[in-house]
């Protein structure tokens, strides 16, 4: 391991307000400023929060503290006092391993390991991707753990190099501790470009420039569940992005594939993942605005047998949320007049703050909206390496409906 930061942390109590205090009693894992009524001392990032009850002075649980964010507490350790040492980190890295054990009996080497609160790690992301692991901070207070955390990571995920991958915010902050965005801390990587394998298809992550960690690795049974019903159709794929949807399609047989996306850069990502994979059907690109290039299509009169629409959080604030349900109507109503009779309407949402049922009734009144009579073949929701927790709703994002259309 290369020289990571040694950073010497104190352990520091808190009491809270009642509501709070009930939140943590439910393991909900965040503490607001405003919520801490007592501190014993100051606290730095990556310092070991305890969190008594109020009344009976009994251990609630323990966290790590933040100065640089809202969310001054990130818990990681509920109702049975714990050390947050090797050995702490080196247990829950096997619990969160367990989780994965089916997904990795497919043919598939990359999966998303650690996947911050839901494991209990809040602001921890480490995606595989063959023998590259990515891990992607965007705390701060992982900086004093690093040391303890990733050989562990290593040693469980079999992987010969690990990146680093920091969050804007993390970036700017004066605690980053001199680690930088992309940087290489253990093995070697020959480019920068690791390719990959997810349910017998082959693609490509950038993991030192590309979004995230490189990939998209929640939407990944969803896009096998497409290739499978793509054989012998035509299929547009709307926010190609690298073409996850449109190359799963054209390896299990669909005769012409349009991948639109307003990134140039990430349609040749997308042409270039198709090339990693034997297939027969044309690739079709759009470099274009989606909701101008799906126009443009219904005018020229096109339709498709598979219609898929996987657009970017549309409201990553409770401000966006308005504008945000107005987008998925417009893509929605926009989705249907382009899927030929008989056809697969696919509509999926990664935006948090809109719920899945919510979500579906606006997607379900715009096709009936556009007087098509449709059956819902099935929702679905994030894959196994995605896990989502009863006491932590934020952390259930992605929705997608597969409708069939008369």
């Amino acid at each position: 391991m290369m020289n990571l930061p040694d950073i010497t942390t104190k352990v520091i109590s808190v009491k809270l307000r009642p509501k709070a205090e009930r939140m943590v009693k439910k393991r909900h894992p965040w503490i607001f400023e405003d919520s801490i009524i007592k501190q014993s001392v100051a606290a730095n990032s990556g310092d070991v929060v305890v969190v008594y009850d109020n009344k009976k002075n009994k251990f609630l649980a323990c966290g790590l503290y933040d100065p640089y964010s809202p969310i001054k507490i990130k818990l990681v350790q509920f109702g049975k006092p714990a050390k947050l040492d090797a050995e702490f980190f080196k247990n829950r890295i096997e619990t969160i391993f367990d989780i994965r054990t089916a997904l990795l009996a497919t043919d598939t080497n990359s999966y998303r390991f650690v996947y911050g609160e839901a494991d209990g790690l809040p602001g921890f992301i480490a995606d595989v991707y063959a023998d590259v692991l990515v891990v992607k901070i965007y705390s701060t207070i992982w900086f004093p753990y690093l040391n303890d955390i990733l050989p562990q990571l290593l040693e469980k995920s079999n992987c010969k190099t690990i990146v680093l991958r920091l969050s804007r915010n993390v970036q700017k902050s004066k605690e980053n501790s001199g680690l930088k965005d992309g940087q290489v801390i253990y093995g070697h990587l020959e480019n920068n470009v690791v390719l990959f394998k997810e349910h017998g298809v082959n693609f490509s992550a950038n993991v030192i420039y590309g979004h995230k960690t490189g990939y998209f690795l929640d939407h990944r049974e969803n896009r096998r569940r497409v290739g499978e019903l793509s054989k012998g159709k035509s299929v547009l794929d709307v926010f190609s992005y690298a073409g996850g949807f449109s190359v799963h399609a054209l390896v299990n047989g669909a005769t012409e594939v349009t991948s639109l996306d307003i990134s140039v850069q990430a349609l040749e990502m997308a042409v270039q993942n198709g090339k990693l994979n034997e297939y027969t059907g044309t690739h079709k690109t759009m470099a274009i605005d989606a909701f101008v290039g799906l126009h443009d299509l219904i005018k020229q009169g096109k339709t498709f047998d598979v219609v898929v629409i996987d657009p970017p959080s549309f409201a990553k604030s409770a401000k966006e949320v308005d504008k945000a349900i107005h987008s998925y109507s417009r893509l929605a109503r926009l989705g249907t007049s382009l899927t030929a009779k008989g056809g697969l309407l696919i509509l999926a949402s990664c935006s948090s703050r809109i719920l899945a049922d919510n979500f579906f009734d606006i997607c379900e009144a715009e096709i009936q909206n556009g007087s098509r009579k449709h059956e819902v073949l099935e929702y679905t929701f994030h894959d196994s390496d995605h896990p989502v927790i009863k006491s932590f709703p934020e952390g259930a994002y992605l929705k997608c409906g597969y409708y069939k259309l008369d």
